[in-house]
């Protein structure tokens, strides 16, 4: 008689049917009512007991490694031990101009310190914002002053946050000296952190963090500030040796950072000056004025984002070879700008520039332009310059939207719900719309027909047999790609194989614009890949060879004596049917977006199952 107890089951009812199993096949327990007895109390502390010691078991092997732990101390002990440093909560940032208004008498600089603090509300909630470095102005002969960054340039940066400054004093040495800042809110790329020689001493050196460091020598003076299990923010200095100078004994160590809110913060527009500025001994009002809004405020990095990076991150070990070193460095730096990147080497650009490494980047929505050239200037002087190989340039080329125009056609059977027609064919367009905000909207995100079809059939028992016939588009305008009344050549180029030409139906079509002083567009031949201007009023044949498209590349060419006036719109669209409607795969910095505007969703309403009542 078997008399093993079975393991296969850990929850609570299980392993206690198992026990009463395994007592019932003892010749001492036979024909008992264990339902009835005090041994029931004991089976379930018995079972209770190793339940839990199974369930502690599987969370602390499941916590063991990082693609499986849940616990955010679990997460960021293992992207530690992988050299990654996750975001920490990061201010969001505006761009304003800093000008002060005094007497023409007054001559001379005036200096704005760092951390000078500018306030703003949203929603009623008043929000703090400071500059991160020292700026100074020279009188413009008139007694004004505008601030400048040390490149000459007025365009300044302040970020949200209130400045903190937490001091400790270091005492005997050992190799485990962490000194805790006590804020969850700290912006690490804030963090300034100074050595002074001792208590009230005026002499102190300047720390810089471990992550913007190229080349570490017995003398470099770095920090690692980490994420602590409950939140806080541990400040670690080398013993001395491995990682450059560390303090000493009787040194005081003064951190000053800002405390930020993250992202409630965005889209602030008017900022007003907290302080007066000091010019020859009088005090006077700075005037802020906006450039662009603030934007670009960020929670702490999430763990889904950290499992991601982390590994990623290792493999890249802080230097810049392969494309997608590029894109694991610059996305941990800029993740707070940055909703995506792709990077690509010189070998695979069409055409091929060797020597070259391509990357792309997608803002978040309201980083301005101004923060998206000073990120891009970063990375070149900063990452590009120090961590790439030598004789490999960083070229940035735009994202480019590509958009998806969708006629979708569906049966509807009212008996099946309350909305009308009407509302149906308005809830599926929106619902496309929210597939494309969801699933894509990023690079490298593919287009399955099937999968979003798949979800329309599921949105109303009343939706029935929907299909979906698709057009790409892709926009042009001046001046980014022609100039007005000045001929082509132009070309725009789509990220797919666009169909054949037959007999029946129009591969390529365009919005109106004026050509030659008449309202037309864009289509080609029927059977030809010649394009043509069609008037739109008479659908007469303006110019009978405006160009071509080729459909193994998607290159769409319109010759030079294409002569556009203008255009309806903000821009000319330019609509072809892909070779592949089930799949559309966009290619490098292409972004698929969908144009609900230009599409139609198209219902019809189901009498074939409806009986017909005789009487």
């Amino acid at each position: 008689m078997a008399t093993t107890i079975k393991s296969s089951g850990l929850d609570f009812d299980t392993i206690k049917e198992n026990l009463k199993n395994y007592f019932a096949q003892q010749s001492e327990f036979a024909d008992y009512d264990f339902e009835a007895s005090g041994l029931n109390n004991i089976l379930d502390v018995l079972a209770y007991n190793t339940h839990i010691n199974g369930l502690t078991a599987n969370f602390a092997l499941n916590e063991a490694f990082l693609n499986t732990a849940q616990l955010r101390s679990s997460v960021l002990s293992h992207a530690a031990n992988l050299g990654y440093y996750p975001r920490s909560n990061t201010c969001s940032q505006a761009v304003v101009n800093i000008t002060a208004n005094t007497t023409d008498t007054i001559t001379g600089s005036a200096t704005l310190p760092r951390f000078s603090s500018f306030s703003t509300s949203i929603d009623d909630v008043t929000y703090t914002f400071s500059t991160t470095s020292e700026t100074s102005a020279l009188n413009d002969g008139s007694g004004g002053f505008t601030f400048k960054n040390p490149d000459g340039t007025s365009n300044i940066v302040i970020k949200e946050g209130i400045q903190k400054t937490k001091t400790f004093l270091v005492g005997n040495q050992s190799d485990n000296a962490v000194y805790i800042i006590p804020d969850t809110n700290v912006d690490t790329s804030t963090l300034v952190v100074r050595v002074f020689d001792n208590v009230g001493s005026q002499s102190f050196t300047e720390f810089a963090d471990i992550r913007n460091a190229v080349n570490i020598t017995p003398t470099s003076k770095v920090y690692i500030v980490r994420e602590a299990p409950n939140g806080f923010y541990e400040l670690i200095f080398s013993e001395g040796n491995v990682l450059g100078q560390a303090p000493v004994a009787g040194n005081q160590i003064v951190a000053t950072y800002l405390s930020t809110k993250g992202g409630t913060a965005n889209n602030a527009s008017s900022f007003t000056a907290i302080n007066k500025i000091s010019i020859g001994g009088a005090n006077y009002n700075l005037t802020t004025t906006k450039v662009a809004n603030s934007a670009g405020g960020a929670d702490k990095e999430s763990l889904a984002s950290i499992k991601l990076n982390a590994p990623t991150a290792f493999a890249a070990q802080q230097r810049m070879v392969t494309a997608e070193d590029y894109k694991t460095i610059i996305h941990g730096k800029y993740s707070a700008q940055l909703d995506d990147i792709i990077a690509w080497g010189g070998q695979d650009n069409v055409p091929a520039t060797y020597g070259n490494t391509y990357v792309c980047l997608k803002f978040k929505d309201g980083v301005s332009g101004t923060v998206q050239t000073q990120t891009k200037d970063a990375i070149k002087s900063q990452l590009s310059a120090n961590l790439a190989v030598m004789s490999i340039d960083t070229v940035f080329v735009d994202a480019t939207d590509t958009f998806l125009e969708a006629v979708i056609t569906f049966d509807f059977d009212p008996d099946l719900t309350g909305d009308s027609l009407e509302t149906m064919q308005q809830t599926v367009k929106n619902k496309v719309n929210t597939y494309f905000t969801d699933n894509l909207n990023l690079f490298g995100k593919i287009f399955r027909r099937s999968a979003l079809l798949t979800e329309l059939d599921n949105l109303s028992p009343a939706v029935l047999n929907s299909a979906m016939t698709l057009k790409v588009q892709r926009r042009i305008n001046a001046p980014t790609h022609f100039t007005l009344s000045k001929a082509g050549p132009i070309t725009v180029n789509f990220p797919m194989v666009i169909a054949k030409p037959d007999d029946e139906n129009y591969i390529i079509t365009s919005t109106r614009f004026t050509f030659k002083g008449a309202s037309s567009f864009l289509r080609n031949k029927l059977g030809s890949n010649t394009l043509q201007v069609i008037d739109v009023n008479s659908d007469a044949v303006v110019d009978d060879n405006a160009g071509s498209y080729t459909e193994a590349t998607g290159v769409i060419k319109l010759d030079d004596a294409f002569n556009i006036s203008a255009y309806e719109g903000d821009a000319i669209k330019i609509t072809a049917v892909p070779n592949n409607q089930s799949t559309i795969k966009p290619l490098r910095n292409h972004i698929l977006k969908f144009d609900i505007d230009a599409s139609k969703s198209d219902g019809t309403v189901d009498t074939q199952n409806t009986p017909t009542v005789l009487w």
